[in-house]
């Protein structure tokens, strides 16, 4: 297909997507749109970046056209609140010669707004599962109208255990609607809430499962410890002609923090901004909206925000740490190299991270290619304390793989007990012999 002329959307939809600089359908856009209008129930996989969002949000917004009565006519589900933020933000785009109305439900903030926005009648909604069902629990929200049902990146639903809330939607919402389920990678877990929650779809497989986007360039540096990991990432931005918009991803809150003093220190308030689960929600919207806007060079994040994190022209994605979650990996790296972008995605990774990165290019069935650390880089020498930590870790995944394993440190440990019992056994021994001695 040519054009989004070709799916006979209105003028007032067309209007809006020509202004909001969108000329060509992706792939999955022009797989996905046709069926939508049709009525059918459809389950697309596709990777990060690729214009899910507007697969599903188009046909919906043709479908209900204007305002209509009180009561939701479309329900988006989202695992992320940062996800959530950015459907919605997609549907005003779109919806901007429409007459309909959208709320977005999350936790993290008071539900007084949410509540009062609900009175006032809307046509979609957008929410993550847990505050959904607080708010319809309360009757707050009337289900009879629902159309649509829409499940946006299944899979990390799964993985942030939404199983149970998801089961318990779906028994409130009508039987006779159109479902959607929309994802990037399809664990059994997905493939099972498919089977309760989609009838005979239409199945949407833009790209094989967790293959990272081809605008995407990969590479690895494997690096010893994490003071390494930070020379590493100073000598890299110090070209800021060329990585000139960062997210830097780490696994952990007390990473990404001890991240962001460092590149704080080095480059000032101004350029830096760290988000993850303990900041507030009002200080991630204005961090998101501050590397958005260009006004910040550098967001440091968890993967709170590997999902729905929407911002053109991310030059680098960095994963200062190797994700646990393999499969977030393909979200990490899909924040760089979208709508047709260049993007580099670069994975630090010490003697540990290494039995993660081999998992992860099984599952993107590729391999990463390997870099050389810079000359201008000075290694540190791994701390005690770390390379403790490291052996451990190490020990775990070759328990994981072999439960027969015992482990580097089994021997010294059996040592110390055998020593300890034959002590004991001495002093039971020299006991008896005292005990003979005076009786």
């Amino acid at each position: 297909m040519a054009s989004f002329e070709d799916f006979k959307l209105n003028r007032q939809l067309l209007n809006a997507i020509a202004e909001a600089g969108y000329q060509t359908p992706t792939e999955v856009q022009q797989k996905a749109i046709t069926p939508i209008l049709a009525g059918q129930d459809v389950m697309g996989i596709a990777q990060t970046g690729t214009g899910k969002t507007a697969a599903f949000v188009l046909p919906i917004l043709m479908t209900l056209k204007y305002a209509q009565g009180q009561d939701p006519r479309a329900l988006i589900l989202s695992p992320t609140r940062e996800l959530a933020m950015q459907i919605e933000e997609n549907i005003q785009t779109f919806s901007k010669y429409l007459d309909l109305r959208t709320v977005v439900l999350y936790g993290g903030l008071g539900p007084k707004v949410q509540k009062e926005k609900l009175a006032q009648g809307c046509d979609i909604i957008v929410a993550t599962p847990g505050r959904f069902l607080e708010l319809y629990l309360e009757g707050e929200i009337n289900t009879k109208s629902l159309k649509f049902l829409v499940m946006d990146e299944a899979d990390k639903m799964m993985d942030m255990g939404f199983i149970g809330k998801i089961h318990r939607i779906l028994e409130v919402v009508p039987r006779k609607r159109q479902n959607l389920l929309f994802s990037a990678t399809m664990s059994e877990l997905v493939r099972k809430i498919a089977g309760d929650f989609l009838a005979f779809p239409t199945v949407i497989e833009v790209t094989e499962q967790a293959t990272p986007a081809q605008t995407v360039s990969q590479s690895l540096y494997e690096v010893p410890n994490l003071k390494t990991k930070l020379n590493l990432l100073q000598y890299l931005l110090q070209d800021d002609e060329s990585f000139h918009r960062i997210i830097v991803f780490c696994k952990t809150k007390s990473v990404a923090d001890n991240v962001f003093h460092y590149l704080e220190r080095k480059y000032g308030k101004d350029e830096v901004r760290v988000i993850h689960a303990n900041k507030g929600q009002n200080t991630r919207i204005n961090s998101i909206n501050a590397f958005k806007e260009g006004n910040i060079r550098i967001l440091v994040a968890t993967d709170v925000a590997a999902r729905g994190l929407d911002v053109s022209n991310v030059s680098h994605v960095f994963n200062f740490d190797v994700p646990i979650v393999i499969e977030d990996y393909v979200h990490r790296i899909g924040r760089t190299g979208r709508a047709f972008h260049h993007g580099d995605a670069i994975t630090f990774c010490n003697p540990a991270e290494k039995y993660y990165v081999d998992k992860i290019e099984k599952l993107i069935r590729q391999s990463i290619p390997v870099r050389e650390i810079p000359e201008g880089v000075f290694i540190e020498k791994t701390g005690f304390e770390e390379r403790q930590a490291i052996a451990r870790e190490i020990d775990n995944q070759k328990r994981k793989d072999d439960p027969e394993f015992k482990g580097a440190f089994h021997e010294k440990k059996y040592a110390s007990k055998e020593s300890g019992r034959s002590k004991s056994t001495k002093k039971k021994t020299t006991r008896k012999k005292d005990k003979k001695r005076y009786s």
